[in-house]
């Protein structure tokens, strides 16, 4: 006499197979990194020197991992599989600083949070309000521009820009405008630069 396969011992031996497609299903795909890169720009005619980029003042709701994708109605779109690959004070500083070595051949340019050190004779400082895009649809980077000499810390030149471009559709074609505003940034502070009597910046 043969006895009746077990239900319970046949569902049993698929347990852990049915656990192992419930979490396959339920687990998150890991972040796309996405980064700022240097863009080329024209070199201005000044006079050689040693400046200083530092780190860059960053409003603390763009201080985060997350890309900001807009800032509309009092809301900010994020979208938590798409981020910076390192933080963006710093990535903003670095590549600012790979902008202005492009654009001021004649000068020595590196960055505070770098290895190599040395006394500066300027000192360029950006403190960014906005760098996002609102709901008119435009990327917006506000931004203030602070030079100073760098020994006597002697305050030369500070402004307030607004720079605005159409972004590319998606994360990665708004890392490629938000580059592109970054290195429109380079070109005013290189003609700052540029623009200072040699005398003031000693």
């Amino acid at each position: 006499m043969k006895c009746a396969p077990n239900p319970l011992r046949r569902h049993g031996a698929c347990l852990p197979l049915l656990l192992g497609l419930l979490a396959s299903a339920c687990s998150s795909p890991d972040p796309i990194n996405y980064t700022l890169q240097p863009v080329p720009g024209t070199a201005q005619q000044a006079a050689g020197q040693i400046i200083e980029v530092r780190r860059p003042g960053l409003a603390g709701y763009l201080d985060r991992s997350d890309i900001v994708l807009k800032d509309t109605g009092y809301k900010l779109s994020l979208n938590s599989q798409q981020r910076w690959a390192e933080p963006l004070g710093d990535m903003i500083g670095r590549v600012l600083t790979q902008d202005l070595a492009q654009r001021l051949p004649a000068s020595s340019v590196f960055s505070e949070t770098g290895a190599i050190t040395a006394d500066p004779g300027l000192r360029v400082e950006i403190d960014i309000d906005r760098f996002d895009t609102a709901g008119d649809g435009d990327l917006t980077l506000v931004a203030g521009i602070a030079i100073e000499a760098g020994i006597t810390h002697k305050p030369l030149r500070q402004r307030m820009v607004t720079l605005k471009g159409a972004p590319a559709p998606g994360a990665a074609g708004l890392a490629a405008s938000m580059s592109t505003l970054l290195g429109q940034l380079a070109d005013q502070v290189a003609g700052d630069v540029a623009g200072l009597p040699t005398a003031g910046t000693q």
